[in-house]
C-alpha cells in the first residue's frame, strides 16, 4: 500500500504544479528562479521525451494504460522483497499517471522545469518521478542481488 501511496503523492504535487503553471502563467512565459541557469517555463509537449513522437495521444494513453496496469500488478507482486525496485516502479507510476491525466484532458502534457545550465529539455514533476524511479530500477538491476 505505501508504494500506491508514493504514486499517488507523485500525481498530487504533479498536477498541483501543472495546475499553478497554466493558472498563473501565459504559454511560453519563462520566470527566472536563478538567472541563466533555472526558470520555470510554460511549455507544452504534444509528444514524448525530447518532444519525440508529436501528436500521438491516443498512441501514448494506450500506451501509458497498458503500462499502468503491468506496474500496479507487479508493485502488487514485489511490495516486500525487493523494497527500492518497488520503490522506484512506484515512482514510474506515480509520473506516467501524471502525464496521462494531461494527456487525457488537454492532449498535450505540461512542461515548467527549465534547466539551462545545459542544453536540455523542459520538463516537469511527473519526468523527475520516472527518471528517479528509473535510476533506482537500474540500480537494483544491476547492483544487487535481490532482483
Amino acid at each position: 500500500m505505501l508504494y500506491y501511496i508514493v504514486s499517488f503523492v507523485v500525481v498530487l504535487i504533479d498536477q498541483l504544479s501543472k495546475w499553478m503553471v497554466v493558472h498563473n502563467m501565459a504559454l511560453y512565459e519563462s520566470i527566472p528562479l536563478i538567472e541563466g541557469w533555472f526558470h520555470i517555463t510554460s511549455t507544452r509537449n504534444r509528444g514524448a521525451a525530447f518532444s519525440i513522437l508529436q501528436n500521438q495521444r491516443v498512441f501514448f494513453i494506450i500506451l501509458t494504460l497498458v503500462v499502468v496496469i503491468f506496474l500496479v500488478y507487479y508493485i502488487w507482486q514485489i511490495r516486500y522483497t525487493q523494497k527500492l525496485f518497488a520503490l522506484g516502479l512506484a515512482l514510474i507510476l506515480g509520473g506516467a499517471i501524471g502525464n496521462l491525466i494531461d494527456r487525457v484532458l488537454t492532449g498535450e502534457v505540461i512542461d515548467f522545469i527549465d534547466v539551462r545550465i545545459i542544453n536540455f529539455a523542459i520538463f516537469n514533476i511527473a519526468d523527475s518521478a520516472i527518471t528517479i524511479g528509473v535510476i533506482f530500477v537500474i540500480w537494483e538491476l544491476f547492483f544487487t542481488k535481490s532482483v
